[in-house]
């Protein structure tokens, strides 16, 4: 199922970093960054996350919650968040189910090689939990700059 802008966000509960239930539902009345990425401490996912960490105070001031997703277990998320002092959560999406509920898990190419992975995505979501926008392009270094324009 593709998501589109205008659509309802997909509400889940998952496991964060420290084993704790976050859930959409969670941050209704608040404007969120829910951002899908393929690894943790890879070089272009690291960017993203810096990207972020580095305006978090820019995206708080426009009313916004940041929420990384991965495929990554609850143990790398909490090695990669103290390494790179990130202050937002990071799901421990290990089945993909919240992958598959956003349409960020599939059939990837690269060198030739197919292999099933994450599509980088970033949705943005309002106050009402309506996908106010989609970025499939997401540039790492860039990235808060393509959430605020």
């Amino acid at each position: 199922m593709e998501l589109n802008i205008g659509d309802k966000a997909p509400d889940f509960t998952a496991k964060d970093q420290d084993g704790n239930d976050i859930s959409l539902a969670d941050f209704k009345g608040k404007k969120v960054v829910l951002y899908f990425y393929p690894k943790d401490s890879t070089p272009g996912c690291t960017a993203q996350a810096c990207n972020l960490r580095d305006n978090y105070q820019d995206l708080l001031d426009k009313g916004y919650a940041v929420i990384g997703v991965s495929q990554d277990s609850e143990k790398s998320h909490k090695k990669f968040i103290e390494k790179q002092s990130l202050p937002f959560p990071l799901i421990a999406d290990t089945d993909h189910t919240v992958h598959n509920l956003y349409g960020t898990w599939g059939e990837k190419k690269m060198y030739g090689r197919t292999y099933m992975g994450t599509f980088r995505t970033t949705f943005v979501i309002d106050e009402e939990g309506k996908i106010e926008d989609i970025i499939k392009k997401v540039k790492t270094k860039e990235h808060t700059a393509q959430i605020l324009n």
